[in-house]
Order: structure tokens, then C-alpha cells, then sequence
């Protein structure tokens, strides 16, 4: 079995992080495609790895899979040896339920504080009321987790769970934005952000040549 995982810019592409940091952390073998978005000819190289035109996408031998949570999805089927998800069926179905709320939600947080993983910490704006409102759902949902399944390990569910790829470019705004959450969720992204790989991601990111503007606010 060979996996090929394409992905976007590593300073930017939070949603290529989450399939590439969940592979990483898993120990899981795989091949990297990586093509610079937003170029003249990003959409023709990613058309012709995938119909959705989008990162991150995933091939395994004949199969192909896109977006992050299907992604997700698929290598815990393939590798069911491995807790993707928590073993718990109580943590599982928490697990499962934030990875698709974070998948799907939290649009202020994500267009009022862009992934820059290259970005030296510093403050912007302040948030407006709906990016308020989806930093302190993340925090209340992070705390709700620790406390609930996370006694043995640092982080959402004890052991690093596909939740927490899901969560980690979250890491990423809120530690770059000096944004306030709880100690609880401090606590929780130092965590991730010790993670060799992640580190990996991060270097990997500031080292690239492209630069986008759009991003650099």
C-alpha cells in the first residue's frame, strides 16, 4: 500500500496540516506532493491529482480521497490498529462530533485571523463578536474534553487522537493572534505545539520560498 498525500503551502494551508501532522504523528508511511497555491498554475497541478482541485488530497494505490475529515476517515479504516479516534465510544462520538464542528464551522475565527505559520506572535484586532464566539466555543470545548477524557495524556483525549490534527492549525491562530483563552487551553497548545512534527510542519513553513500577501497581515 503507498499513500500520496498532496498538500498546499506549509506556511499556510491549515487544512493540508491536519492529514499530514495525523499521518506524522501515527507513524504512517507516505509520500508528499506539495504544490504552491494561488499561482498561475496551482489549479491545473492540483486538477490533475484531484477532481475537487483542493488540498489536502490523498491517493492510496488506486483510491482517492479529499477533504481533511473524509481523509481522516479513511486512515483510521486502513490502519484500525491504530486509536485515530479514542477507543472510548463515549470519547469517539466527542471526538468525532468536534473534529466535523471544526470542519465545518468557526468562519469568523478562520477569515479574521488567517494560518501563517511563519508569522512572529503578535496582536491584531480585536475579534469581532462572532470570532469572539468561536474562540470561546473552542475553549469551552477543549476545557469540556480535558476534563472529561483527558486524565491520561496532554492532550484532547488523553492520547493525540485524530481531534487533535483536526484542531491543530486552531493552535497555530490562537498562539500567533496572542488571542485570550483559558489557561486550560494554554496549557493544551503547548502540548501540541511540542509535538516533533508539528515543530517539523512549522520549520518546513518558515523555510519555504513563496510569501502571499493576502496571508501576511
Amino acid at each position: 500500500m503507498t499513500l500520496n498525500l498532496l498538500i498546499g503551502n506549509k506556511a499556510y494551508s491549515s487544512w493540508s496540516l491536519r492529514a499530514w501532522l495525523l499521518l506524522k504523528q501515527f507513524d504512517i508511511a507516505f509520500e508528499e506532493s506539495l504544490v504552491p497555491l494561488y499561482g498561475p498554475e496551482s489549479k491545473e497541478k492540483l486538477l490533475a491529482f484531484s477532481p475537487a482541485g483542493k488540498v489536502p488530497a490523498l491517493r492510496c494505490d488506486e483510491i482517492l480521497v479529499w477533504e481533511s475529515l473524509a481523509i481522516v476517515e479513511f486512515i483510521a479504516e486502513r490502519f484500525s490498529d491504530l486509536a485515530i479516534w479514542p477507543r472510548d465510544p463515549a470519547a469517539r462520538a466527542l471526538a468525532r462530533s468536534l473534529s466535523a464542528e471544526m470542519h465545518s464551522g468557526f468562519t469568523a475565527l478562520r477569515g479574521e485571523y488567517p494560518t501563517n505559520f511563519r508569522r512572529a506572535p503578535r496582536a491584531i484586532a480585536s475579534p469581532s463578536p462572532a470570532a469572539a464566539a468561536d474562540i470561546a466555543r473552542i475553549d469551552a470545548a477543549w476545557r469540556n474534553a480535558r476534563e472529561r477524557f483527558g486524565a491520561h495524556g496532554p492532550f484532547l483525549f488523553g492520547e493525540f487522537s485524530a481531534a487533535d490534527a483536526m484542531f491543530a492549525p486552531v493552535v497555530c491562530r490562537f498562539s500567533t493572534y496572542l488571542l485570550d483563552v483559558s489557561s486550560q487551553a494554554q496549557d493544551y497548545m503547548r502540548a501540541i505545539e511540542a509535538l516533533p512534527a508539528y515543530r517539523e510542519w512549522v520549520e518546513s513553513g518558515r523555510a519555504e520560498p513563496w510569501t502571499l500577501e493576502k496571508f501576511e497581515k
